[in-house]
């Protein structure tokens, strides 16, 4: 199969390209720039390029492939609905390529925002909507596109990750506390680069048109139990926050610390076949890299 993938040269899109390449799929990536098109090749991709705001190339990319895994996003915090909008615009241009050709495509949401105090499950609907790519891929069903999505979790980790936990650390550098709000009994799912990638090649392979996947190996660790590796990594004092003094300490990354969010992929195992064969997040913040700086 030859698929388009975009965010192709990113920390989750090298692996899944490197997933595709490895099971004999062709990839085509999306690369903005030389050093993204260059990275593609030396991993034995073609680029395509192109950017989420130019829709012709999205359209060309997807209409010269076999099925589509749509990664990339712009995770700027300070202009977040601007970067939902280019988004759904982005899925919006890569259905009219594939329009009534039942070809895949795998659209990225997150397993944020459900709040119902059990893991939830993929027949769940997010309670608030922060990005609208779920239901714009969804909606493609209805013209011929076999679309459906991956529910990532808040925490895909591996070495090079950039995301909250490495976040996280660097606040307690900057502030000299690893710190959790209230009790610090939140919970956040996680899943392995690796894991993730392999999950998203079984679903462009074996996915139905409308299912919703959760990439969620850890179904939800205790926001505590993570402060807590990065206070004895770090040889800092584990304290709690409250609701008032989050912003503070946190900053951006307040909005996100007390959510309780653990997620079940039951579903997603039994009909892909998918099971989590690399560390969890705790272990592999134990093993060390996420602190060395």
């Amino acid at each position: 199969m030859r698929v388009f993938v975009t965010g192709a040269s990113g920390f989750i899109g090298a692996a899944v390209v490197q997933e595709l390449l490895g099971a004999g799929h062709q990839v085509l990536g999306l690369a903005r720039s030389d050093a993204s098109a260059q990275a593609l090749a030396a991993a034995g991709a073609q680029a395509h390029r192109g950017s989420l705001d130019d829709l012709a190339s999205l359209r060309s990319g997807a209409a010269a492939a076999d099925g589509v895994i749509h990664l990339a996003f712009n995770h700027d915090f300070t202009a977040y609905e601007t970067a939902g909008a280019t988004d759904q615009q982005a899925i919006e241009a890569l259905g009219e390529a594939l329009a009534g050709s039942d070809r895949p495509l795998l659209v990225t949401a997150g397993l944020a925002g459900f709040a119902l105090g059990r893991p939830s499950t993929e027949a769940d609907t997010p309670a608030t909507l922060a990005r609208m790519s779920e239901p714009a891929a969804l909606a493609l069903a209805a013209r011929g596109v076999r679309a459906s999505v991956v529910r990532l979790a808040a925490s895909v980790h591996d070495c090079g990750d950039r995301g909250f936990v490495p976040t996280l650390i660097h606040i307690a550098r900057q502030t000299g506390q690893a710190a959790y709000l209230g009790e610090g009994l939140n919970r956040w799912p996680a899943v392995h680069r690796l894991d993730a990638a392999r999950l998203y090649r079984l679903a462009l392979e074996h996915g139905a048109a409308g299912a919703r996947y959760h990439g969620a190996a850890d179904e939800g660790i205790a926001m505590r139990d993570i402060a807590a590796i990065i206070g004895r990594h770090l040889n800092l004092p584990v304290v709690s926050k409250t609701p008032e003094e989050a912003p503070a300490h946190f900053g951006w990354m307040a909005r996100f610390v007390g959510m309780d969010a653990p997620a079940s992929s039951a579903f997603t195992q039994q009909q892909l076949n998918w099971h989590s064969s690399h560390p969890g997040l705790l272990a592999d913040l134990e093993h060390g890299d996420y602190f060395k700086q």
